[in-house]
């Protein structure tokens, strides 16, 4: 039946006005059928627990609340509920047969001005992201509020959602979450909340509890003349939607560290302060980042088992959803990590490039990388592959010194502003790596060796594959692995703090044992 229906409304017929093409692209919680001028959302017959569309007369309440609450931030976009009725060919949003179902229709919003694609593209401004900041500030100003509302700010509300995450990411702990990292959250958060009573209470007494959007980060805001479109609030859950406005304003600053803009991320920071007033959210802004990436990864989650997804989309999921969590686990870590200049050490294709992309992910810290570097000093674009014998040329010792030099430099700008920051390059020398911990020393910051080593075998057959494809910014060949084994001196734990790291697996596997070692 719902498949003849899908079928249905992918033909230009089933709605009211002319369009050329009709495409469906869909949510774990939605479809929604694009027309040329317009948007038309079904939600699913699903029950989640904290989510019911299971009846007809469900959805049909929850489309006109969607309506209702969305209009508060996008007055111009949601025009109103449709019928979905059967005609004689099929589903559609007109005639005078039976209802079947109801929709959102929602004027069409321009896919190139939505913010992730902004973000990812470079072309969102800080001008524009302040922009944003003070939409939502003016937002959160003139929110709802009662007695009622105010109840979802106390701990023990915030406890249970905390409590049902924890729970629903059971099934999911061979997937995308495992039982460990699982309860690392559960008691970090559980000592946050023991720790901070008197604040959680502070909040609610304060008037900061608020009928809020609920899902504001980069997907869900539109650009249109630089005016932002904040749209698809929570409509489903009103203890989701009613919260701390820092824990608001924290699922876009979370989305915008899951696209590596820390940079931006202070500006919408900044920029909701000044325009809120609201100094106070600083000592809980990391609490509700974390909440936000482990909602986001319990949401990526969810797809898994929607069976209308086909598997490649799945897949793709199921990589979000894993990087949300992992990213939960950093905002934990940061909150605990001194001043740390970490390097790389380890030969050509063991992985040190993946883990330190992943560290610095995780962390949100700079990752300075040896080839860029190098290029970057040779006039070279990154990609530019460099055919030279071991040791000559680009990587000749005159070359590679001043690579070195320069990578120091750019760590010292991250130490002296009291910032963690990442080396990614081989330090095949000793030599180097005394340098790198003269420098930590200097700063008082701690010294760590990411040792990163993979196998021999496994080594000349991840550079041969490389070599294959092309796409490595790293000239490393295996025809170099041998010169390069034979030179290379191997860390000692009389260097600093010496992390082994034997990659294969998933590169959060090794962060996680990194945390452990630096504890």
């Amino acid at each position: 039946m719902i498949r003849t229906i899908l079928k249905s409304l992918l033909k230009a017929d089933a709605y009211p006005e002319p369009t050329r093409s009709v495409t469906m692209v869909q949510t774990h919680i939605s479809w929604i059928f694009l027309t040329d001028n317009h948007a038309y959302k079904i939600k699913k017959p699903v029950d989640f627990g904290f989510l019911n569309f299971s009846t007809i007369d469900r959805r049909r309440f929850y489309c006109n609340e969607e309506v209702r609450l969305n209009r508060r931030l996008c007055p111009d976009i949601y025009e109103g509920v449709v019928d979905l009725r059967e005609t004689p060919t099929g589903a559609a949003f007109h005639g005078d047969g039976p209802v079947i179902d109801h929709a959102v229709k929602m004027k069409r919003l321009p896919a190139e001005r939505i913010l992730d694609r902004l973000v990812e593209s470079g072309e969102a401004s800080s001008g524009d992201m302040a922009n944003v900041a003070r939409t939502i500030a003016d937002f959160h100003r003139n929110a709802l509020t009662s007695p009622a509302i105010s109840e979802y700010g106390h701990l023990d509300r915030i406890m249970s959602n905390w409590q049902e995450n924890f729970e629903q990411m059971i099934p999911f702990q061979d997937t995308t979450l495992s039982a460990e990292e699982r309860d690392v959250i559960r008691e970090w958060v559980a000592s946050f909340a023991e720790n901070n009573t008197s604040l959680f209470e502070r909040r609610v007494a304060e008037g900061f509890i608020r009928e809020c959007d609920g899902d504001i980060h980069l997907d869900n805001i539109c650009l249109i003349d630089h005016r932002p479109c904040i749209f698809d609030c929570i409509e489903f859950n009103e203890r989701f939607r009613c919260c701390d406005t820092v824990a608001d304003v924290a699922f876009l600053l979370m989305d915008l560290d899951f696209y590596r803009r820390h940079d931006l991320a202070e500006d919408v920071l900044t920029a909701y302060r000044e325009a809120s007033g609201d100094d106070g959210m600083m000592a809980l802004v990391d609490f509700y980042k974390i909440y936000r990436a482990f909602v986001r990864g319990k949401v990526e989650s969810f797809r898994q088992n929607d069976a209308d997804i086909d598997p490649q989309a799945r897949e793709v999921a199921r990589d979000r959803a894993v990087r949300y969590f992992r990213l939960a686990r950093g905002f934990i870590e940061r909150r605990r990590l001194t001043p740390t200049l970490f390097i790389t050490c380890g030969l050509m294709g063991s992985g040190k490039s993946s883990l330190a992309g992943q560290l610095a992910f995780e962390l949100g810290v700079a990752c300075f990388n040896s080839d860029t570097i190098r290029k970057r000093l040779a006039g070279i674009q990154p990609d530019t592959a460099v055919t030279e014998a071991y040791a000559a040329g680009l990587y000749d010792r005159t070359t590679s010194d001043a690579t070195y030099a320069e990578l120091l430099r750019l760590a010292e700008t991250e130490l002296a502003a009291g910032r963690s920051v990442i080396v990614d390059a081989s330090f095949m020398r000793r030599k180097d790596r005394s340098l790198c911990a003269a420098l930590a020393g200097r700063y008082s910051a701690r010294f760590a060796i990411l040792h990163v080593t993979c196998g021999d075998a496994e080594n000349r057959r991840r550079l041969t594959e490389r070599s294959a494809k092309g796409s490595s910014i790293s000239d490393g060949r295996v025809e170099l692995l041998d010169q390069q084994q034979q030179r290379f001196e191997p860390p000692g734990a009389e260097e600093g703090l010496l992390i082994d790291c034997l990659s294969g697996g998933l590169p959060a596997t090794l962060t996680s044992a990194i945390y452990g070692r630096l504890a």
